[in-house]
Formats: C-alpha cells, sequence, structure tokens
C-alpha cells in the first residue's frame, strides 16, 4: 500500500502538477557568432601548452541552456517539487540539474590544456583581447518532463584560430530513452535511479567531450569533422 501511494503521488505530481519545464529548441553553435565568413585554418592542430592564451564565447545554446536549467532546477525545489512528498524523488531532481555543470566540466577541462583560459561576454570583447586561440562553447541539454522521459546531453567547444580561421572541433554526445517515470508499477527507489540517470547521461557526454578534445589536442585536424551536425551548418 505504501509503494502504491508513492507512485500515485509520483504520478499526481509529474502530470497533473506545475508543469516541467522543455528543453529550448537547438540552433547552430555558430548562431549569432560571425558577421561574416570566416575559413580554414591552415594549423594542422590546435596549439595547446602552458603558453598558449585561449579565449571562450559562450553560445546562445549554452545561454538558454543555462536558463533552462535554473527553470527547471527552481521548478523542482519550489514548483512542481513542492507536490513530491518524497524526499528523495524531490532531492533528485534538483541534483541532476546544476545549470552550471556543463559549463564548469569544460571550462576546466581547457584549463589543463592551455597556459591562460579567459571567458568573454561576446565576440567583439574576445576580439579585442587577441588570444592565440578561440573557443565556441556550445552545451545542450534535454531532461525528463511530464510528456517524455529522453534525456539528452551535446557539448562541444569550436576552436579557431588567432585570425578566427576554423581549426578543430571538439564535442560529446550521450542520450537516453528511459521508461516513464510516472509509470505506476515503479517504487520510490526506481524513480529516483531514473532521474539520477539525467545527471549520469550530462556526465557521458562530457566525459566522450574530454576525450574528443585530447584526440585534437594531439592528432590532425583533418581527421575532424567541419560540419555542426545539429544544424547541418559547416563550421567554416
Amino acid at each position: 500500500m505504501k509503494l502504491a501511494l508513492v507512485s500515485t503521488l509520483a504520478i499526481t505530481a509529474v502530470i497533473t502538477g506545475c508543469s516541467i519545464p522543455t528543453a529550448p529548441t537547438a540552433v547552430s553553435s555558430l548562431d549569432g557568432m560571425f558577421s561574416e565568413p570566416v575559413g580554414r585554418s591552415s594549423a594542422t592542430r590546435v596549439a595547446s601548452g602552458r603558453h598558449v592564451s585561449l579565449g571562450i564565447v559562450y553560445s546562445r545554446n549554452t545561454q538558454t541552456n543555462r536558463a533552462y536549467l535554473q527553470d527547471y532546477q527552481a521548478n523542482a525545489g519550489t514548483g512542481f517539487g513542492q507536490s513530491l512528498l518524497v524526499q528523495p524523488i524531490h532531492d533528485a531532481y534538483v541534483a541532476t540539474s546544476r545549470p552550471d555543470m556543463a559549463v564548469d566540466w569544460v571550462k576546466a577541462s581547457l584549463q589543463r590544456q592551455f597556459g591562460s583560459v579567459t571567458v568573454y561576454p561576446d565576440m567583439q570583447s574576445l576580439r579585442a583581447a587577441k588570444p592565440d586561440v578561440v573557443a565556441i562553447v556550445d552545451t545542450r541539454s534535454q531532461l525528463i518532463t511530464s510528456r517524455s522521459s529522453d534525456v539528452e546531453a551535446d557539448v562541444s567547444a569550436v576552436f579557431y584560430d588567432a585570425n578566427f580561421n576554423y581549426i578543430g572541433t571538439a564535442q560529446g554526445h550521450d542520450a537516453k530513452a528511459l521508461s516513464p517515470v510516472w509509470a505506476d508499477y515503479k517504487r520510490s527507489e526506481e524513480i529516483v535511479a531514473d532521474i539520477n540517470e539525467q545527471q549520469n547521461v550530462q556526465v557521458r557526454a562530457l566525459q566522450k567531450f574530454d576525450q574528443s578534445l585530447s584526440n585534437l589536442l594531439t592528432g590532425p585536424t583533418d581527421k575532424v569533422s567541419m560540419i555542426d551536425n545539429k544544424a547541418g551548418r559547416k563550421l567554416y
């Protein structure tokens, strides 16, 4: 009886309670970044090391994704989360929607590879600073909603030389289709495990990004795709 009550509460909270924010529609990672076409760099690899400065700008996807995760986490804490009378379920929603997890991870990964890493608010500020290498960081997450339990995470860093010519891309992706968390046969422990999978998907995407970054910095860039697969656009 207790398990049935837990499941019923979960269904009510997720389906009929306050709405869970949905992921924004993805755009090209370069949307709004360049006012004119860029070329292909003559560099055969991305320069790195302690003497190389890297300038970062976050894409529109990254900025809207952060706002989405902030909204998701806030709703988990004070919106639909208020109806979740089982504390572990409430806590799992909050813990797996950290707005800065992806950008903090990517920045830390880049700091291990470059002498200095600076985040700029826009391309104009970055151009004025004239770093040795430029990166546009693009992140996107899709978390559980009342209509879908498909979870997905994408992260990439598109690298350009000091003249803003394209060099290569490091990227990571992971996804998982879960059974509905609100299914009435699930115990609270199973619901928590499914919600926690949101973070596991994000972590796996970031781990794949790290491996892609390592490959990019140690191998020739002619093996790297120059297509933004999400939008089908060239990156240079």
